[in-house]
């Protein structure tokens, strides 16, 4: 497995290797032994709890950005196993060189890649085909007391979504504060 860094301190990127035949592939898609380590405010090897699968089933949907507040914030890694996504990860933490910036890249069935999104971060994603299929692993359960959004076209931020046309939102995505309405309950320094 193939793990690199981006230009937000602990956001990787993992490239999963593909082992291919006449009858199909095998893949390991996850292993604890290929983290990182604690470089990079990647922090220690997350202990995953939960895994998530979403069906999207028109393009153009738009899910997020989500967060979770401490003490239940969440870290991810993400892939889509079915079709393309547009994935993105917003920086939020508190004292991060890189809060309030953006990094976003396509997952899909085909590059195999994930992207591990450590806690502190907005999530959001964009389908870009039909019938397309995200699986996450998270580090804390679901808990919908600290469950929250910020608006995925909030202008402070500027994520230069792939769209053709409006995005297919949630009720919840579409009622979501901008993020002057919004107070981070992230920090850099202790990792929430």
């Amino acid at each position: 497995m193939q793990v690199e860094t981006t230009p937000l301190a602990g956001l990787l990127i993992f490239r999963p290797t593909r082992h291919g035949d006449e009858r199909g592939f095998f893949s390991e898609t996850w292993s604890r032994a290929s983290w990182p380590g604690p470089n990079d405010h990647s922090g220690p090897c997350p202990d995953w709890c939960q895994d998530n699968h979403s069906l999207s089933r028109q393009a153009g949907t738009l899910r997020g950005l989500h967060y979770q507040a401490p003490p239940m914030a969440q870290a991810k890694l993400v892939r889509c196993t079915a079709g393309r996504i547009w994935d993105v990860a917003v920086d939020m933490r508190r004292g991060s060189p890189g809060h309030g910036q953006w990094f976003g890249l396509e997952l899909s069935a085909k590059n195999w890649t994930q992207l591990y999104i450590p806690k502190g971060f907005l999530h959001g994603f964009l389908t870009l085909e039909t019938d397309c299929e995200v699986q996450y692993k998270v580090d804390k359960p679901y808990t919908p007391d600290c469950d929250g959004a910020v608006r995925w076209d909030d202008p402070e931020i500027g994520i230069d979504w792939p769209l053709t046309g409006d995005p297919v939102l949630s009720a919840k995505d579409a009622a979501a504060p901008s993020l002057a309405d919004w107070e981070s309950p992230f920090s850099y320094e202790d990792g929430t």
